[in-house]
């Protein structure tokens, strides 16, 4: 008996044994499949990082069923939308009306979630970008302004707590420095400029810009000829802004530094010719982009979405007076020889044989050795044209080549500027150290420590650019340019329209630091915008579109004179790189010259205009008055 109970006893411990994984098994099925059913139906609300008291914000609730109706209430008020193909609700221009945390409660079907925002009052998100400003041009160097802006902008993106601060801190080197430079088309940018940099040590080394600067100097043998020939070196190279700023930079600056002109003097002129240029040219990289945008906001208003994006941008040319006024105005500054303002200053030391400005405190590590020409070697100009040439030609040819369409226009509209810029300055790299090298002019070592040397000059610059996007990510996060819509966007009479819209893109270019940014941000707002008040006052027809031209160009436009006018602007930074100037001395010297020709821009340009004016009549005003303001206040730099 005890064997067969002992039998009976083993039995039923096996069954159980068998038992155990079994129910285990099926539990944890029933448990996936209820997860599995669960999050079918489980629906999410999208909000930003942190919404703004008082300015219009988007949400949207995701993974609902296709085609059902999705509710969202707010402060107790409740929005409706109908779920997209994909089970996507938007909801646009939501606003709350106090600042703390505040909780959303969106419904679909069956399904119901919560969530809360963090709501801040909208100045504090100018807050960053304009401490940064304040303190890069107090203490002359971008660089703590630059961390000091994203830390504040992290912080309020976390909380104003001690956590908050310090989780902020962490979160301006992990999230946004590594962010800025993990974006591919950043990247590009970065790479691009260090090659065109390496390149420019190449043909520096090998004495190729040593004689082409001895061939200009024969023909621009002062500072003025010199002047005038950089503007015209950046009216050549019109088809993009940052290759305009690059290769003129680098190119003029051993001839700008033989015939004294300042280095602030030179990143001016780069600086002046290579956005508003890029701006209105009829084929550039800055085109497609333009366009797109353009007919984007066309699109958004039913009797005007048959409307051509070309046929608006070549109306609105005449109304980019910032542009078009900017490039005049470097002409006559280089051609008078006359300054005024901190320039001036600058030009007179230059004239004294110190081309660079003098710093406080001595940077070795930032100033670093100069390349010269290697002694005791041929001085060919081929071997500096034909690299520059190949990389202008290569650009040019890699943009149409990554481009479609039928036309021109079309072709750089959908070409990858970033991949031909890659491609170009690689190439033009090549070019220069298989030049050198097959003639003897320098062995392998010493071309690549050429190239090295003139990469390594870029680098100071591509820290600040890096952190400048870093912080454009930070104000994008926060809201700033929604902030600054709704300041002051309300209540327009109509002529007024245009006007704000060029002060309303260069707040923004000046906080956020991109031109282009600011384009995408506005064009969408300030088009429809235009056409509302229009029809309000009755001229939404042929004879008011002056109004809409306008408007579309003074996004534009204002655009780019908020990018002159920024410390953390990436072009502004990148002329700095090129011309091997002090980036805060640039800005600073460059500054009064924007705020002059802008200024005349608006009140002889932009507001006329609006009120019937010829747009030729005030660019041939805003002209002469520019030119008397330079007779009256400008002084000519002597030695």
């Amino acid at each position: 008996m005890r064997v067969l109970q002992g039998r009976r006893n083993k039995h039923i411990n096996n069954r159980k044994l068998v038992s155990r994984p079994l129910t285990l098994v099926l539990s944890v099925a029933g448990l996936l499949i209820a997860a599995l059913s669960f999050s079918a139906n489980a629906i999410e609300i999208e909000t930003p990082a942190v919404a703004l008291a008082d300015v219009p914000m988007d949400y949207a609730v995701i993974a609902a069923v296709p085609g059902d109706s999705v509710s969202i209430s707010i402060d107790g008020k409740s929005y409706s939308a109908v779920a997209d193909a994909q089970g996507r609700a938007e909801f646009f221009d939501l606003t709350i009306e106090r600042s703390g945390p505040t909780s959303l409660v969106a419904t679909a079907g069956d399904a119901t979630v919560t969530q809360q925002v963090r709501v801040i009052p909208g100045w504090v998100s100018v807050l960053p970008a304009v401490i940064a400003i304040v303190i890069a041009l107090t203490l002359r160097n971008v660089i703590p302004a630059l961390l000091l802006g994203l830390w504040l902008g992290a912080t309020a993106l976390q909380s104003f707590t001690a956590k908050g601060v310090g989780i902020g801190l962490l979160d301006t080197f992990q999230v946004f420095v590594r962010g800025a430079l993990a974006d591919s088309d950043r990247a590009s940018i970065v790479l691009f400029t260090m090659m065109i940099g390496g390149m420019v040590g190449i043909i520096t080394r090998n004495g190729g810009m040593a004689s082409i600067v001895l061939a200009i100097v024969s023909k621009a043998k002062t500072a003025i000829g010199g002047q005038v020939a950089v503007w015209l070196m950046g009216l050549m190279i019109f088809f993009d802004d940052y290759s305009n700023t690059l290769v003129v930079g680098n190119t003029a600056r051993s001839l700008t530094d033989h015939l004294n002109i300042s280095r602030e003097k030179l990143a001016y002129i780069v600086d002046s010719t290579a956005a508003p240029v890029a701006c209105i040219a009829l084929i550039t990289t800055w085109i497609g982009y333009q366009i797109g945008l353009i007919d984007q906001s066309l699109g958004m208003i039913e009797e005007l979405a048959d409307m051509q994006a070309y046929s608006v941008f070549i109306q609105s040319i005449p109304y980019s007076f910032y542009p078009i006024l900017a490039i005049i105005f470097v002409l006559l500054v280089a051609a008078t020889g006359l300054d005024f303002g901190p320039m001036y200053k600058a030009e007179v030391r230059a004239r004294k044989g110190q081309v660079k400005p003098e710093m406080a405190e001595p940077l070795p590590a930032l100033e670093g050795e100069e390349l010269s020409p290697k002694d005791n070697i041929p001085l060919r100009a081929f071997n500096a044209f034909i690299p520059i040439i190949v990389l202008v030609v290569a650009l040019g040819a890699s943009l149409v080549a990554l481009g479609e369409g039928a036309t021109l226009t079309d072709i750089l509209a959908s070409t990858e500027p970033y991949k031909a810029m890659m491609y170009s300055s690689f190439v033009g790299v090549l070019v220069a150290a298989s030049l050198t090298i097959a003639q003897g002019i320098l062995s392998v070592h010493e071309t690549i420590d050429a190239w090295y040397g003139g990469l390594r000059a870029t680098l100071f610059g591509m820290i600040i650019l890096i952190l400048a996007w870093s912080l454009s990510d930070v104000t994008a996060a926060l809201g700033t340019a929604k902030y600054l819509v709704t300041l002051f966007a309300d209540a327009l009479p109509v002529e007024l329209v245009p006007a704000i819209a060029f002060i309303l893109a260069a707040t923004t270019a000046f906080t956020t630091g991109t031109s282009w940014g600011t384009m995408a941000i506005l064009m969408p707002l300030v088009i429809p915008l235009a056409w509302a008040v229009m029809t309000v006052h009755g001229i939404a027809d042929p004879t008011g579109m002056h109004i809409m031209y306008s408007s579309v160009a003074c996004v534009l436009a204002g655009a780019v004179w908020g990018d002159h006018c920024s410390p953390i602007s990436d072009t502004t930074v990148l002329s700095s790189i090129a011309s091997g100037c002090n980036h805060i001395e640039h800005v600073r010297t460059q500054l009064p010259y924007a705020l002059v020709v802008g200024a005349v821009s608006l009140l002889i340009g932009t507001i006329p205009t609006a009120y019937g004016l010829s747009p030729w009549m005030s660019i041939l005003a805003g002209i002469a008055i520019l030119y008397g303001i330079l007779r009256t206040i400008g002084r000519r730099a002597e030695a």
